[in-house]
C-alpha cells in the first residue's frame, strides 16, 4: 500500500492518462475509505483540494466521450423542473436523510428526484418506497449494478435528461463517482451539502457549487481554516410540542436519562466507552437509562454485562432499535435528560431533545470542537469530559434543575431550528447569508496532551498483543512442524 499522497495522485493520473476511467475512480473512493476508518485522521483531515480537481477531471472527460460525442446521445428532458438530490446510498435512519425529507417538506408543490449511486452499498429499498410511495412528488433512481465508470455515465445522464431546477449533492465521504458526475460543463446549478463534515469528504472544495454547512461548527472551520465562500444553513424539524415542565423525575421517582446514536457513533477508539459508562450511570441515578439506535449485540452484552456485576436490574436500561419519530419517542417516556452521544456527537438528535423540552448534557470531546457540538446546545448546558465528574453531576441534579433547563432547551429550539428557516433560505434563492450563525464557545480547549498520552497507551497495548500472538503463532507452527 502507497503511503504517499503524491503516489496515490500519482496512481490517479497514470490510470486517466491510460483510459481507465473505473480504476481512477476507486483509487480516489478507497484512499478516503482509509482515511476515513483510522481514528487518528477522525476531525483532523476534512478536505483534498488536489482529489477534488482529480475527480473533476475524470467527470469531464467521462462526460465528452460517453455523452457529448453522441455515442450515447441524452434523451428529451422531461417537461417539468425537479429538485434532484445525489445520494450515495439512503437508510431508514441517518442525519443525511433528514436534512433531505425536511427539504423536501419545505418545497411540497415542487418535483423532488433522488439519484442514489450506491457505491457504499444498496440503499433500503423497501423502506423508502414504502416511505414515499404517499408523496406523489418524490422519486428515486438507482445506479445500475456495474463498474464505477458506468455509474458515472449513468449519473451524468440522468442530470442532463432531467429538466434540473438545482442539484444538492449529498454524497458520502468517498464517493468519487457523484463528485466527478457534477462538473461545470453540466451548466446546472447545485449545492455541496456538507454533512460528512467530521471526515475527509470529497467534495468540500468544488468551486462552482454553493457549499452549505449545517452547523456553526463546521461553518467557521470551513470559512476560517479551509477557506471555503460557505452559507450556514440551520438544522431543523418540525415542532411536535415539548414535554409537560412539571414531569421531572416522573419514572418512580428517578432520573431517566437518554442517549440517542447507531453503533458508529459509540463503538469506536477513545479514552471512554459508553458501554462501559452506561452501567455506571444507572448505579449513580438509581434510574432508568433509554438508548435509541441500533447497537451491536456486543455492545448490548456488554452494557447488560455490566449491570449485572453492579446487581442492576436489567429492566432498568431500555433499548429502542429504530423510532420513526425520536421527538415523540422521548416525550412518550417523559425523558429528564439527553446525555449526548460520544465520541461522535448528533446534531440533528440533540435538536430533537432541545426541541421536546428535553434539558442535554453534552460530552466535550477530547480534541474536537465538530464531535463536541457544543454550539449547537444553548449556553448553559452542563458539559463533561471526565466520567466522574459526569456521575458527580447526575448524582447531584434536581427536579427543579431539570424544569428550568426545559425552558431553555424550547428556547434553543425555537430560535434557531424552527422549520420556517430552512423554508426562508429555500424560498430565498440566492447565495445570502441571513440566518444568525451561533458563535463559537470560546473557551473549548483540545486536550492534546492528553490524547497523546491515551493514544500512546493503546499503541503499546497493541505492540504487546501483537508480540504475544506472533510468540503463539511461532509456538503452534513449531508443535505442528514436530508432529509432522
Amino acid at each position: 500500500m502507497n503511503s504517499s499522497f503524491s503516489n496515490i495522485k500519482g496512481e490517479i493520473r497514470e490510470n486517466i492518462a491510460l483510459d481507465r476511467i473505473d480504476s481512477a475512480l476507486r483509487i480516489a473512493f478507497n484512499f478516503v475509505e482509509r482515511i476515513i476508518t483510522e481514528p487518528l485522521c477522525t476531525s483532523r483531515v476534512f478536505a483534498s483540494r488536489d482529489l477534488d480537481m482529480l475527480c473533476q477531471e475524470i467527470g469531464r472527460i467521462n462526460l465528452k466521450r460517453e455523452i457529448l460525442s453522441n455515442k450515447n446521445p441524452v434523451a428529451v428532458k422531461i417537461e417539468s423542473k425537479r429538485l434532484v438530490y445525489v445520494v450515495s446510498r439512503l437508510q431508514n435512519s441517518g442525519g443525511h436523510l433528514r436534512i433531505i425529507l425536511e427539504m423536501i417538506a419545505a418545497q411540497p408543490t415542487k418535483e423532488h428526484l433522488i439519484l442514489a449511486t450506491n457505491v457504499v452499498g444498496v440503499s433500503d429499498v423497501a423502506f423508502l418506497s414504502n416511505y414515499f410511495s404517499k408523496h406523489d412528488n418524490v422519486f428515486i433512481a438507482y445506479a445500475p449494478h456495474g463498474t464505477f465508470a458506468n455509474r458515472l455515465t449513468w449519473l451524468q445522464r440522468a442530470l442532463l435528461e432531467t429538466n434540473v431546477e438545482h442539484v444538492y449533492l449529498f454524497h458520502h465521504h468517498q464517493d468519487s463517482v457523484a463528485v466527478a458526475a457534477f462538473v461545470p460543463e453540466l451548466n446546472l446549478q447545485g449545492s455541496f451539502c456538507h454533512h460528512g463534515d467530521h471526515h475527509l469528504c470529497l467534495g468540500v472544495h468544488l468551486s462552482h457549487v454553493r457549499h452549505l454547512d449545517f452547523h456553526p461548527m463546521a461553518y467557521h472551520y470551513c470559512r476560517e481554516e479551509l477557506g471555503v465562500d460557505n452559507i450556514y444553513v440551520p438544522l431543523v424539524c418540525a415542532d411536535q410540542g415539548g414535554i409537560d415542565s412539571n414531569e421531572a423525575f416522573s419514572h418512580e421517582g428517578c432520573l431517566t436519562t437518554v442517549t440517542v446514536a447507531r453503533s458508529n457513533k459509540l463503538d469506536t477508539r477513545y479514552y471512554v466507552r459508553y458501554v462501559e459508562l452506561v452501567p455506571r450511570i444507572l448505579e449513580c441515578t438509581k434510574g432508568r437509562h433509554i438508548h435509541i439506535g441500533k447497537l451491536t449485540r456486543l455492545a448490548l452484552n456488554k452494557i447488560k454485562a455490566g449491570m449485572i456485576r453492579r446487581r442492576i436490574s436489567i429492566n432498568r436500561f431500555v433499548y429502542v432499535e429504530w423510532t420513526p419519530s425520536v421527538w415523540r419517542t422521548l416525550v412518550q417516556y417523559k425523558v429528564d435528560l439527553y446525555l449526548s452521544s460520544f465520541p461522535l456527537g448528533a446534531g440533528l438528535t440533540l435538536i430533537e431533545a432541545m426541541g421536546a423540552g428535553v434539558p442535554v448534557v453534552m460530552h466535550e470531546h477530547i480534541f474536537s470542537r465538530v464531535h463536541s457540538s457544543l454550539e449547537l446546545a444553548y449556553p448553559h448546558a452542563y458539559r463533561w469530559s471526565d466520567p466522574e465528574k459526569l456521575l458527580e453531576y447526575l448524582s447531584h441534579i434536581t427536579p427543579e434543575q431539570i424544569r428550568k433547563e426545559r425552558g431553555w432547551a424550547r428556547s434553543q429550539y425555537k430560535r434557531f431550528h424552527q422549520p420556517k428557516y430552512l423554508k426562508s433560505f429555500l424560498e430565498d434563492g440566492n447565495s445570502t447569508q441571513r440566518q444568525d450563525i451561533p458563535a463559537l464557545i470560546s473557551d473549548f480547549r483540545p486536550k492534546l496532551d492528553e490524547w497523546a498520552a491515551w493514544a500512546e497507551a493503546q499503541l503499546s497495548a497493541s505492540h504487546l498483543l501483537y508480540r504475544w500472538a506472533h510468540r503463539m503463532w511461532r509456538l503452534l507452527r513449531a508443535r505442528f512442524q514436530w508432529h509432522s
